[in-house]
């Protein structure tokens, strides 16, 4: 059978649906693409392309359906998972290759054929079979690590984040929708000590700093760039598009909408 039969399917515990990364996983695209954002850089990932999507990142992630058609298969490792099978064996954990969500997977002919492998093991559901699950994943991860063997630089590291630049990381990530628990523990701090760092960095509160800051990347992006408040809402970081229009009248006294209508009456 086709690697393109492959249905969206996850092995391992279910992954976090907001857009904090909380265990790797492995991402394989079979039909359709996605388009990823760290924050930093983008990646897209076409039909038979494959990576790891990094623990303790943020990252927005849209599939695109080619043919009306999107199909996925996602394989978490969590840090349970990897811990046993780390027991199992010897394996040296090298430096880090790269501190991006994304990591790109060198091109390995046995991917496809463990692909094609999984057919077999879906139950009536759609799912792998949980009797298979850690079977069929020890089976990848020894395929990445004699394929990639600097991939457990990035697996097997079980650190939490370290304590980094509080303004800098901000400015980087405001727009993702994750809570302001998240920012701490991101940026190697406790909730009390995140909020006290922020206040000496920005002299507000973590909220209403982030509030500010995505609706004026949005005023910018309608008036200087054109976009429809439709289009922006979501990637800047709020999860409405009423809730948007409200905050943004509030700060600038007209609604996204209305901006739009008068820049495009004085063209």
């Amino acid at each position: 059978m086709r690697a393109t039969e492959i249905k969206s399917c996850y092995i391992g515990p279910e992954i976090s649906p907001e857009q904090f990364i909380s265990e790797h996983f492995f991402l394989y695209i079979a039909k359709g693409a996605i388009h990823g954002f760290d924050g930093n850089k983008s990646q897209t990932l076409k039909p038979g392309e494959y990576c790891i999507v990094r623990k303790n990142h943020l990252a927005r992630y849209n599939k695109e359906k080619v043919n009306d058609e999107f199909e996925k298969v996602v394989i978490i490792f969590d840090e349970h998972f990897l811990k046993i099978f780390q027991e199992k064996r010897i394996i040296k954990t090298p430096k880090t290759i790269t501190k991006e969500a994304f990591v790109r997977i060198n091109t390995n002919e046995l991917i496809p054929d463990f692909i094609r492998s999984l057919l077999p093991y879906y139950n009536r559901s759609g799912k792998i079979d949980e009797a298979f699950s850690d079977v069929k994943r020890e089976e990848l991860l020894i395929i990445l690590l004699n394929n990639q063997p600097e991939l457990a630089g990035v697996l097997f590291d079980y650190g939490k984040p370290e304590k980094i630049n509080l303004e800098e990381f901000m400015n980087l990530n405001y727009k993702f929708n994750v809570s302001i628990q998240r920012f701490a523990y991101l940026t190697g701090r406790s909730i009390s000590a995140f909020k006290r760092d922020f206040k000496t960095t920005f002299n507000t509160s973590p909220n209403h700093w982030l509030v500010q800051k995505r609706l004026q990347e949005a005023h910018f992006l309608i008036d200087k760039k054109d976009k429809k408040p439709s289009e922006i809402y979501l990637e800047i970081g709020f999860e409405n598009l009423s809730h948007f229009s409200f905050a943004f009248k509030k700060l600038f006294g007209q609604t996204p909408t209305e901006l739009k209508e008068r820049k495009n009456t004085t063209h």
